[in-house]
């Protein structure tokens, strides 16, 4: 983009401008950013919902495995649409695990627990970990319909049948 400055400006001394320094800034590849993501929100649903046994990095191929360790700005070789049905198995596993403990946390007893979730995680007030699963499922390339079926099973299995029927 083109910056216009006033010509009082042009003599101004002293350290770079921010934006000047933004433009130097490299792009970054957005199909890498978005494979970050997809890894931090895996990691982060593991840690919040106490996943055990789950092994991150094994959701992924070998080019996505490598896609991590590289600058945001290189254009790497991403995951094409061929995946292995090992991998994939482990990815349906997974997002049916997140979907298990998401309604489970949501049915257990609240009572008896000293200090309320919202005091420690504000920022998740409204967080459906279900609907998020069904959004990881279009980038893990899992069938997003089996989520969300398998979502109504577990309200129906936990007595949550007004939910299910939803």
């Amino acid at each position: 983009p083109v910056l216009d400055t006033e010509d009082a400006w042009l003599s101004v001394e002293g350290p770079v401008s921010i934006v000047e320094l933004a433009l130097e800034q490299k792009r970054i590849h957005y199909p890498l950013v978005e494979h970050q993501f997809v890894l931090c929100t895996v990691l982060y649903a593991i840690m919040r919902l106490s996943l055990k046994g789950v092994k991150p990095l094994s959701l992924f191929d070998s080019k996505g495995k490598n896609a991590f360790f590289k600058d945001l700005t290189s254009i790497q070789l991403l995951p094409s649409g061929d995946i292995d049905p090992n991998t994939l198995s482990l990815r349906q596993q997974f997002l049916l695990k997140v979907v298990s403990a998401a309604v489970q946390t949501l049915c257990s007893p609240q009572k008896d627990r000293e200090v309320s979730e919202e005091e420690y995680f504000p920022f998740e007030k409204g967080k459906n970990w279900p609907t998020l699963a069904a959004d990881l499922a279009q980038y893990l390339q899992v069938s997003e319909d089996l989520v969300r079926r398998h979502y109504v099973c577990e309200l129906y299995s936990y007595g949550m049948d007004h939910l299910g029927e939803e």
